[in-house]
């Protein structure tokens, strides 16, 4: 079972692909890959979605995730940039809905709590518990990397029926 974790943004959405239990016989969870999409100030909203939606559609048709996990939003001050992240998530689900993926989605208490145990856990702290769990040499980077990695972790927990 392959799962797409994905941090929202406009200017960079951050996305990560783990496995629960490999075929390989490895540990529960193995990543597959990880990166950013990254779109450009300069161009308009929709040339920024579109980036997006294409990326994800992409990463879909090559990993063949079965499941995607997208973090909800929360924003307390800035309302312009809540719509537009609102967009860039839009966007990201329509790709995997397109894809026939089915969608779930975190806050960012309940990825703290499902990954380091604690609600009010630092960056820092989610960080390093995504390098534990996966098994990986070093933190990923940009943050919005090691967030999507921990969203699709949280979603690798919270899945109701394995396959």
């Amino acid at each position: 079972m392959r799962i797409l974790g994905v941090d929202p943004g406009i200017a960079r959405a951050g996305w990560g692909i783990i496995e629960i239990n490999p075929p390989d016989g490895g540990s529960k969870l193995k990543v597959i890959k990880y990166g950013c999409l990254e779109t450009d100030s300069k161009e308009n909203v929709a040339q920024r979605l579109e980036k997006i939606y294409n990326g994800i559609s992409e990463l879909i048709n090559k990993y063949k995730p079965e499941e995607m996990a997208v973090e909800e939003l929360f924003f307390n001050t800035n309302a312009k940039t809540a719509f537009i992240v609102g967009q860039a998530r839009g966007a990201i689900i329509l790709a995997g809905a397109k894809s026939n993926i089915l969608c779930f989605s975190y806050t960012p208490l309940q990825v703290k709590i499902a990954v380091s145990g604690y609600g009010r856990a630092e960056k820092n702290q989610v960080a390093q518990m995504v390098k534990t769990i996966l098994s990986l040499k070093e933190i990923p980077k940009p943050d919005d990397t090691t967030d999507a990695l921990a969203i699709a972790i949280t979603h690798a927990f919270s899945r109701k029926s394995p396959k």
